[in-house]
């Protein structure tokens, strides 16, 4: 995971995951993506055993720290928020020697790579608005022309970070296009701009596959486009309208079949737009409006799918 001591225990799911496991009795390893490394084909890790408690004067104390093979742990939860870049993909490939070493990793990292959490929609255009990936500015020109208000996000970031909005005529719109594109060396994605984002960007978590009985609907502060609790917006609770429903019947399936045990689906009016499969974060704030638990949810699916050791 990032840095513990940096994190905002109120919001932070990594931090509710810890709580519930501790909870459990489970002995917490911790560990930093500069704590990994390989040697002669097997993964490593520099570990510190880790005790936490919700108390914002001070929320974890480590304990004894160890160099051990990863293939003594029995599950490894990744949660290192992107960026999605070059250390990311190069961490998932230490994690697969855990992995067929006998460790569950979740979310298995091949599909952690294969799963970008902006491309993977394409896996569904039933779901999505229509949507465009292409480094060329005359394709973004062509679909900000057609569609005349349109998204545009990076393929590697999250929290809202340099996600535009343009609307056609925009003088802008060149140089957001270069800049994004890094004037054609760099992949992005361009949305049809759902105005239904008034109503709130909802995030469904899928937990083996199945949604949350409720999800978190995030609303744009004043004067803003982005609704992610990152970038100032706000949340309330939502129902899972019939269309919802039909999107996670769409994509659960896959997910069971890649692997991806924790995931969340955000969906703004009738469309996919995302899936987070990194570090899917809301739990605390939805657990607090509908007084559910969903890290025991998830640690139910982990424990379901542990392989006995001998």
């Amino acid at each position: 995971m990032d840095p513990i001591g940096s994190i905002v225990i109120a919001k932070d799911t990594s931090f509710a995951l810890m709580l519930e496991a501790q909870a459990r009795g489970w002995e917490i390893h911790y560990l930093e993506l500069g704590d990994l490394f390989l040697r002669d084909g097997a993964a490593y890790g520099r570990t510190r055993r880790l005790g936490v408690r919700d108390d914002p004067r001070g929320w974890f104390e480590f304990g004894a720290e160890q160099t051990i093979p990863l293939a003594g742990l029995d599950a490894i939860l990744m949660r290192k928020d992107p960026p999605f870049d070059a250390e990311y993909v190069y961490t998932t490939y230490l994690l697969e020697r855990a992995e067929a070493a006998g460790v569950l990793v979740v979310n298995r990292p091949r599909s952690l790579r294969d799963a970008n959490e902006k491309l993977f929609t394409a896996w569904f255009p039933q779901c999505t608005p229509p949507t465009l990936v292409t480094r060329a500015a005359s394709r973004f020109r062509d679909f900000l022309a057609e569609h005349g208000d349109i998204v545009l996000k990076p393929l590697g970031a999250m929290g809202g970070e340099s996600v535009f909005r343009l609307r056609r005529d925009d003088p802008n719109a060149n140089v957001v296009i270069e800049t994004m594109t890094d004037k054609g060396r760099r992949f992005a994605l361009a949305q049809r701009f759902v105005p239904e984002i008034a109503q709130g960007d909802k995030r469904i978590f899928m937990i083996a596959g199945e949604p949350a009985p409720y999800a978190l609907a995030r609303f744009p502060a004043p004067g803003e486009t982005r609704a992610n609790l990152a970038a100032g917006g706000t949340a309330a609770g939502a129902e899972l309208s019939a269309r919802d429903r039909w999107i996670c019947a769409q994509v659960g399936p896959v997910l069971r079949e890649k692997g991806l045990l924790f995931v969340g689906l955000d969906v703004i009016g009738d469309y996919l737009t995302e899936i987070n499969v990194t570090s899917p974060t809301g739990v605390r704030d939805l657990d607090r409006i509908y007084h559910l638990d969903l890290s025991a949810a998830v640690l139910d699916a982990v424990a379901a799918r542990l392989t006995p050791r001998g």
